[in-house]
């Protein structure tokens, strides 16, 4: 099973509408894909139809009580698109793990023993606290949301940092799968000279999918759907589903098969 980080510390870059969305879009394609909701506001968990009632077991308990990966997922209505889901209780993880010795190595470790998917996602916090470290370093690569607005390059170059800082101590292995411009307006000149800045800085880091604004990948979480299947047809359903086959042409050869 290969695992990919979804983060970005800076908040309201559709981190979760792109976890929902590209899970679901390797879903259809066969992929048995797991999401891990690890962002305390349970909004993957909301989007994929698993109100609060319904998430009985929750990544709180992954880790904070070493729960089993197997017993925490839930199946969604999505075919081949199981989840992880996540309750309040996982606001107070950091506070409650701050004192363990190896509260950077939670995930990891059950991860590191789950074969039950070809591939997971972790929708990450929009923070680079205890929460996202266990991502970081449970993760195989790192897929980062990028909206296009001035301010997101500074908080990109702050995230590149951290993934360097985790790449020495807790995760040599961690690679950037690539960068996804979304929010992406052409009717703003802003916008094209963020996503042309961004493209001559990474090159062929960054995904040449773009995420469009779009009033149907906005409405499609208040129904508990991705927008691949509440309007498959809208731009943004097919954005997501473009940025799905870039990202399996750069998965390592031996897994594509999957």
């Amino acid at each position: 099973m290969i695992t990919i980080a979804i983060a970005n510390q800076k908040g309201g870059v559709g981190k979760t509408t792109t976890a929902i969305n590209i899970a679901t879009a390797m879903a259809a394609t066969g992929w048995k894909t797991l999401l891990i909701d690890l962002d305390p506001q349970g909004n993957a968990s909301t989007g994929l139809g698993i109100d609060g009632p319904h998430r009985l077991m929750s990544s709180y308990d992954v880790l904070v009580d070493q729960a089993g990966i197997a017993a925490c997922r839930q199946a969604t209505s999505i075919p081949g698109l199981d989840i992880v889901p996540a309750t309040v209780d996982l606001s107070g993880a950091e506070v409650e793990l701050v004192s363990v010795t190896d509260r950077t190595d939670r995930l990891k470790a059950q991860l590191a023993e789950y074969r039950d998917h070809d591939i997971c996602f972790i929708d990450c916090p929009p923070s680079l606290g205890l929460l996202t470290l266990n991502a970081l370093g449970a993760a195989d690569t790192l897929l980062v949301p990028l909206q296009c607005e001035f301010f997101a390059l500074e908080g990109l170059s702050q995230l590149l940092s951290t993934v360097e800082r985790v790449q020495q101590r807790f995760n040599p292995d961690l690679g950037i799968i690539g960068i996804v411009l979304t929010m992406f307006d052409r009717r703003n000149r802003l916008t094209d000279q963020v996503a042309e800045d961004v493209r001559d800085c990474l090159g062929s880091l960054v995904f040449e999918s773009v995420i469009p604004r779009n009033v149907r990948l906005s409405e499609a979480p208040s129904h508990g759907l991705p927008a691949l299947v509440y309007d498959h047809t809208c731009a943004g359903s097919r954005a997501y589903i473009n940025l799905a086959r870039e990202l399996i042409g750069r998965l390592p050869g031996e897994r594509k098969a999957a």
